[in-house]
């Protein structure tokens, strides 16, 4: 498997690694961080199929849709995004600088909870979505739908026949959105604490699309982890709260974000791509529990979500 990177690095202009070290963390892609003479990078393959239990499949051009992200934001503030050092389109490879930060999701796991980092990426995101007139370059819809819609929507509502009505709804809405440009994939495992912003990675996901997911994608992990550390919950709410008002979406896209994070709270539970940490069946069960009152009520608010989420834990 390596030596198709190692063509890719030569055939990208930076000859032969001294040494390559594959870099753990995602299900999607193989990173490895790379040695030359001199400096270290990072190189990235898109996978066509998925490292999960199910059967996830998906185009390995996303790549491109990656990159292209990356160059979008770049445009912002070159400090959201590592530099694009080279690509590879016929293997599905680039390369980008390594920068070595440490990860949100580890930081949010040790208890060091930073609700003026939060802020920080509620501000990012906002500006990300608020670019206008580049709709065409991110037409990717057919890689969002394999990527995200089917796995943990539409997949979840097979699980959940009880709401599954509702969830396809949702998903209908999200499928058919052409609002703004999309992360798709926005985890605290894909985002830095870089020195002074945070540094978003894993962009494939990269749509043309209906911003309140990428909003919901990320407060939903900061309501599990309240669920797996109960002790930071306090400090996990104003994370969430600090994110949503820097953000500070319009009551539609409040509504919209509150229906996606009921659906993807139950998702990540029984979707495609379970998060690892919440693995005691009570766990589960309080999340299930949760996700499905709030996928019976049609005008919820991100607030009232996780007020009522803080107050059952």
């Amino acid at each position: 498997m390596t030596d198709d990177i190692k063509a890719a690095l030569r055939d990208m202009g930076f000859g032969a690694p001294r040494a390559m070290e594959a870099l753990g963390g995602g299900v999607s892609c193989d990173v490895f961080l790379v040695e030359l003479e001199g400096r270290r990078i990072c190189v990235k393959r898109a996978l066509p199929k998925l490292r999960v239990a199910a059967d996830w499949r998906a185009s390995p051009k996303r790549a491109e849709a990656e990159v292209a992200w990356i160059g979008v934001v770049a445009g912002l503030d070159p400090r959201w995004v590592p530099k694009v050092l080279g690509e590879d389109t016929a293997r599905h490879v680039f390369a980008m600088e390594y920068l070595p930060y440490p990860v949100w999701k580890s930081e949010l796991a040790a208890g060091r909870i930073d609700a003026g980092f939060a802020a920080k990426v509620g501000t990012a995101l906002a500006r990300v979505h608020a670019v206008r007139g580049i709709a065409e370059r991110f037409a990717n819809g057919a890689q969002f739908h394999a990527l995200r819609i089917e796995p943990y929507l539409l997949f979840t509502a097979e699980r959940h026949p009880d709401v599954a009505r509702r969830i396809r709804a949702i998903a209908d809405g999200v499928a058919s959105a052409r609002i703004a440009l999309m992360h798709g994939d926005v985890s605290p495992k894909n985002i830095l604490c870089g020195p002074e912003e945070p540094v978003f990675l894993d962009a494939e996901c990269a749509c043309w699309g209906d911003p309140a997911f990428d909003l919901a994608f990320c407060l939903n992990h900061l309501l599990l982890k309240a669920v797996w550390h109960p002790g930071d919950g306090d400090a996990l709410f104003e994370s969430f709260r600090a994110l949503k008002s820097a953000y500070s979406p319009d009551t539609a896209l409040d509504r919209r974000a509150a229906a996606l994070l009921s659906a993807l709270l139950l998702a990540r539970i029984d979707g495609k791509s379970p998060v690892e940490y919440l693995t005691d069946e009570d766990e589960k069960n309080f999340v299930r529990k949760q996700a499905k009152g709030f996928l019976a009520e049609e005008d919820l608010s991100l607030d009232a979500i996780a007020v009522r989420w803080m107050k059952a834990l």
